[in-house]
């Protein structure tokens, strides 16, 4: 059997609390609204879907593609997401559509880490002065308008990032590097040009040597100019 992702994480990491605290959480109005519009089953599982966003924002991700790619490349957020990929335009549509939803649940989430000191040990990735503030008055609704801001921060990163790469997520490789063969092919050509390009460099420092040689005059092989050559006796 392949080794399984879990065991990779270490048993205190942030990922746990936060699967743990979705667990305990009352998910019905995330599923509710796939029942009630007639769209059938969701693309991906909400509550996997919550706990991806809650992790991704507390632990400062804000772009949903940042969030699709650490869903390939981030161990954590790979456990989260049960491998599975869910892509940046899934990410963005299930914040909007339950936004409201998402913000009073990541309002309590907040709270609960504020609870368990992770906001003082830097664990959460929020404005430790918005948290110790809220904390000092233990009130949800701080929490909740945290959360909520947090969530605007996410929309209008993903907007500015709509309008630079539009359907992409933006770090893609080019067409033909994407592909084993189109890879190899471009570096072999690429090696060739740069081995070309050092030998015609390397040509004119070898010919040097030999000009400045050409140039010398021979050991004992000419007068010395306007010096009349010695009598002999």
């Amino acid at each position: 059997m392949p080794p399984s992702l879990r065991e990779w994480l270490p048993e205190g990491h942030l990922a746990w609390f936060v699967l743990a605290a979705v667990e305990e959480m009352d998910l019905s109005g995330f599923y509710g609204v796939y029942r009630l519009d007639g769209h059938g089953r969701p693309a991906h599982e909400p509550a996997m879907m919550v706990a991806l966003l809650l992790y991704a924002y507390a632990k400062g991700q804000r772009s949903s593609r940042v969030i699709e790619r650490a869903c390939v490349e981030d161990v954590a957020f790979r456990v989260i997401a049960a491998s599975e990929v869910p892509d940046h335009t899934t990410v963005a549509r299930f914040r909007q559509r339950h936004e409201a939803a998402l913000a009073g649940l990541f309002g309590d989430v907040l709270g609960m880490c504020a609870q368990a000191g992770l906001a003082k040990v830097g664990v959460i990735a929020i404005d430790g002065t918005k948290i110790h503030a809220s904390a000092s008055r233990h009130s949800n609704r701080d929490y909740e308008q945290i959360a909520r801001e947090i969530l605007a921060e996410a929309e209008v990163v993903d907007r500015e990032e709509d309008e630079r790469y539009g359907e992409a997520r933006g770090d893609e490789l080019p067409a033909h590097l994407s592909t084993e063969q189109g890879r190899r092919g471009w570096l072999r050509e690429a090696k060739r040009q740069l081995d070309e390009k050092r030998a015609e460099e390397a040509r004119p420092r070898a010919l040097a040597p030999r000009a400045a040689e050409g140039r010398k005059a021979p050991i004992g092989g000419r007068a010395r100019c306007g010096v009349p050559s010695e009598r002999r006796l």
